[in-house]
């Protein structure tokens, strides 16, 4: 069975802190069939929503890296509690690519020409998971349009740390 990919999810910065930190992802308890699919060497395209830097007006949502799944989705010894949020299951990832703080692939302009939002006019109503399942011709678009702006990992972490410790809680 060959790898799947998928959009990732997050709406909050310390979330994406944490996953960036911590080379981890944490799911909610709510039962997501995409979230139990999840299987080791599935790519995760990382995307920041508009609302996670605290300035949807300002903010875009951004696909800011690449991951791959290193381990599968089991119950965490300790859930991980974020933004008041309890996380109870998770799963490894190895962090490949991220951009710099504030920059990556603008998804809005591109839904038209994705096939995993096939009513661009209520496009991000199928943002309010952690998972979106995408084509391989939707990841070969993303991840081509991610490459040039996305480098190491451990260039921009630190500015996407910064912001996540400036935040208030």
């Amino acid at each position: 069975m060959s790898a799947s990919t998928y959009l990732l999810i997050l709406g909050e910065v310390r979330a994406i802190a944490w996953v960036l930190s911590e080379s981890r992802m944490a799911f909610p308890r709510t039962p997501r069939s995409e979230v139990n699919q999840l299987a080791v060497g599935d790519e995760l395209l990382i995307y920041a929503t508009r609302g996670a830097f605290g300035n949807p007006t300002r903010d875009r949502g951004r696909v800011i890296g690449r991951a791959t799944v290193i381990s599968t989705v089991t119950e965490l010894d300790e859930p991980v509690e974020i933004a008041r949020r309890e996380f109870p299951r998770g799963c490894a990832l190895s962090i490949d690519a991220l951009a710099p703080f504030r920059s990556g692939v603008e998804l809005q302009p591109l839904v038209e020409y994705l096939d995993a939002f096939p009513d661009p006019k209520v496009w991000s109503v199928r943002l309010r998971r952690p998972l979106l399942r995408l084509s391989e011709r939707d990841a070969n678009l993303l991840r081509e349009a991610l490459r040039p702006m996305a480098g190491s990992p451990d260039e921009h972490l630190g500015s996407y740390l910064d912001r996540a410790a400036a935040r208030p809680t």
